[in-house]
């Protein structure tokens, strides 16, 4: 089986270099890193959970696109929310994303790394 780590070195607030893959391909399966609402600059963008979940698929659209996939191709999600009350509302912006083929997913509340709202990280599958 073929290893593939996609999508070079990846920077956070103030330029610094953030020590993971955003995708690692391996054979047929795709594992995205945890994305958060980090916009272009490295920042986490402002705005509450509906515009954090927004900016956080986006993340996870563009590293699945580092292994050639979409949102279609996700198989698994597993999700930490901040704060258990924004459980409906990202919800409601995360079926969003997945009209059609809805993955399995994890949900749970967690103390974040960075000061955002959410962090997404998903697994895909293409042959």
């Amino acid at each position: 089986m073929t290893v593939e780590f996609l999508g070079g070195v990846r920077t956070g607030a103030g330029g610094q270099p953030l020590p993971f893959s955003p995708a690692v391909r391996a054979g047929p399966f795709v594992f995205v890193s945890g994305q958060v609402a980090m916009g272009d600059n490295g920042e986490i963008v402002p705005g509450g959970i509906e515009a954090q979940t927004r900016r956080t698929m986006h993340n996870v659209e563009q590293a699945l696109a580092l292994a050639g996939c979409t949102l279609q191709d996700v198989v698994k999600a597993t999700v930490w929310l901040d704060d258990a009350r924004d459980f409906w509302s990202f919800n409601r912006v995360y079926g969003e994303f997945f009209t059609t083929a809805k993955p399995a997913r994890s949900t749970t509340q967690a103390k974040l790394m960075v000061d955002a709202k959410v962090e997404i990280e998903v697994i895909a599958y293409k042959a």
